[in-house]
């Protein structure tokens, strides 16, 4: 049906027992419809790794200008969620996909079912799929796309399945209202923090140098604070629907939102935020680090080390560590103080690099080892 220029199909679980004549019949007829959900999806994530391919991929994950579109295609999406437009497919697409649906005749006609669902739902999955394949590609590993792809499908084929098969599933389910725009522009909300990891490795690969650790945390705790307060009706955009009272999930999900937001905080003055290890930028970015000794505190310089390395004006050290930027200056550094080397192959968008750093090269043990043997 269309309304407002936008179209809507909607299919009934008793449709396919009626189609199919019979209840058995109609069950089986429904998950043929969920499992070709499934298969479109997963093909869908299959094309992106075809298209790009492991290596490619593995390019896109640390490239400055592929994070930066990912971070703007993430900010659209976020601003979508906010209710300042709606991403839609062409409705001559849609409508050509739902003639199909209506005419064909056995499995076909299911599986195109199945597709005008993808198509007319584009508008709200839209930006849920988009996001969930630029973080997949991101990460550089082959059927990334195509696992994510398959776990949304899942979500989404499930609850048309299990009502096939349980009509009175139907009625335990709550009915649609606000809470559905309220979960929609929480989603923008997380959309728009998860952008800012991306901004992150854009500035990290190009040597920026201005989106520090404090101004990504100073964000986020901005970010989960608003969203806190909007969860509580607080804060409200145009679409929203009035709150009158505050029901007892807002106030969990509320609670969560506000004690995250101040989880964080103490990450403003050097606190690892172990939580965030990986998304936010590295510790040696942070201006301000308050430190007390412990897990911290920096193995000391030598007395002969260089008092500058090559590299060090553009590259930072993680914290603790005097390292070389340099094989060969590092190799006659370690000859002339006849001490062993530790090689450290990192990246400037690695998550998995970004954890280490965070997490072990900064545990004591590991800084009391580099202190007695490798300098």
């Amino acid at each position: 049906m269309a309304k407002g220029g936008q179209y809507y199909v909607v299919y009934p679980v008793s449709y396919f027992t009626k189609r199919a004549g019979s209840r058995q019949k109609g069950i089986s007829q429904a998950i043929i419809y969920g499992l070709s959900i499934i298969v479109i999806y997963v093909a869908l994530g299959l094309l992106i790794t075809i298209i790009f391919g492991s290596a490619m991929l593995n390019e896109l994950s640390s490239s400055g200008w592929f994070n930066l579109a990912f971070f703007i295609l993430l900010l659209v999406f976020a601003v979508s969620f906010f209710g300042a437009f709606e991403i839609t497919l062409p409705s001559s697409l849609v409508n050509k996909i739902d003639q199909k649906a209506d005419n064909s005749k056995g499995l076909g006609g299911i599986f195109f079912m199945a597709a005008s669902l993808a198509l007319v739902s584009f508008s709200c999955t839209g930006p849920i799929i988009g996001t969930l394949l630029v973080q997949a590609s991101s990460k550089g590993e082959l059927l990334a796309p195509a696992i994510g792809m398959f776990g949304f499908a899942l979500a989404l084929a499930l609850p048309f399945t299990i009502s096939a098969i349980f009509p009175g599933f139907l009625n335990s389910m709550p009915k649609s209202g606000g809470w559905l725009n309220t979960i929609k522009v929480c989603l923008g909300f997380l959309e728009l923090a998860l952008a800012l990891k991306f901004l992150s490795a854009a500035d990290l690969v190009w040597h920026w140098q201005w989106f520090d650790r404090e101004i990504f945390l100073a964000l986020w705790i901005v970010i989960f604070f608003l969203m806190g307060i909007y969860i509580l009706g607080k804060l409200k955009f145009s679409h929203d629907s009035d709150v009158p009272f505050v029901s007892v999930p807002r106030l969990f999900f509320a609670i969560l939102s506000f004690a995250f937001a101040i989880y964080i905080v103490p990450g403003l003055w050097g606190a690892p935020v172990n939580v965030l290890s990986g998304l936010a930028p590295p510790m040696n970015t942070q201006d301000f680090i308050l430190t007390g000794g412990g897990s911290s505190a920096a193995v000391a310089t030598p007395t002969d080390f260089p008092a500058k390395v090559k590299y060090s004006e553009v590259l930072k050290a993680p914290i603790g560590f005097n390292p070389f930027f340099d094989l060969d200056e590092g190799v006659a550094y370690a000859k002339k103080v006849n001490k062993p080397i530790l090689i450290d192959f990192t990246g400037h968008a690695c998550v998995n690099c970004r954890k280490m750093e965070d997490k072990i090269w900064t545990d004591p043990q590991v800084l009391k080892s580099s202190k007695k043997n490798m300098y």
